[in-house]
């Protein structure tokens, strides 16, 4: 049921500190595995590593806020792997101020990047799956504070995300007549090379995982089982959901 054999997927942001690892656990579960990041983050590195699995992998660098490069993306894609079934949007960015001092560029950055980063890849791959009456599966990084506020500099982070969890249902609504599952998963803070400076001040690290009911901080690991699921034939009644993989923050 959670067996992804045969199956192609795109991984946006797939070289970074959370997509490297989701990258790596969908080919493990059997996917072959589309590497879409920067070329400073790398992508072909994780390539390699996936094809030393015995999957196949292709390692790009396209810009996920450019709706010609995500077609392109897509095209490639099916034109070297033979199709798509699966996008995981893992691309994004954040920065941290206070509300009161934020500079409106910074806001506007981390907004764009990480609202239109995600529909625009969503848009690329269901143009394709109508077009040719396939079904596939979408999966949205979303974030547990884009429904529980952050206390510390999150303004613009928070909004972006808030905006990709009601993106995330629009759009499943939407596709659900094609037979496109749309869902996204929605993190508590996760350590990775992006929050490590953030959370090496003593203070702030304890304030983020006393909130965590589970007492600690997620791995990106934590993440897989949800994402699995989502990609897979397990999940093909499901859509328009956010699922909160955040040590029961949400809860609380």
């Amino acid at each position: 049921m959670f067996d992804l054999t045969g199956k192609v997927a795109i991984v946006t942001g797939g070289a970074g500190g959370l997509g490297r690892p989701i990258s790596i656990g969908l080919a493990k579960a059997g996917a072959d595995v589309v590497v879409d990041d920067l070329e400073k983050a790398n992508p072909q590195a994780v390539a390699d590593e996936i094809k030393a699995l015995g999957r196949k992998s292709l390692a790009v660098s396209y810009d996920v806020t450019s709706a010609e490069a995500m077609q392109q993306m897509v095209a490639q894609a099916k034109k070297e792997l033979g199709r798509v079934d699966i996008l995981m949007n893992t691309a994004g960015i954040n920065c941290r101020f206070a509300a009161e001092e934020m500079p409106a560029e910074e806001y506007e950055k981390v907004v764009r990047f990480n609202t239109l980063g995600t529909f625009l890849p969503c848009q690329a791959v269901a143009k394709s799956w109508i077009e040719e009456k396939v079904k596939g599966k979408i999966i949205n990084m979303g974030s547990v504070r884009g429904w529980v506020a952050p206390g510390i500099g999150g303004s613009a982070y928070a909004s972006s995300k808030g905006g990709v969890h009601q993106m995330t249902r629009t759009l499943a609504v939407e596709w659900a007549k094609y037979g496109i599952n749309v869902n996204a998963i929605a993190p508590a803070l996760v350590m990775t090379d992006m929050t490590r400076e953030f959370l090496s001040k003593p203070e702030i690290y304890s304030k983020m995982t006393a909130e965590i009911p589970l007492a600690r901080l997620g791995v990106p690991e934590d993440l897989l089982g949800a994402i699995i699921l989502l990609a897979s034939n397990a999940s093909d009644f499901i859509t328009g959901q956010i699922i909160y993989v955040d040590g029961g923050l949400y809860a609380a």
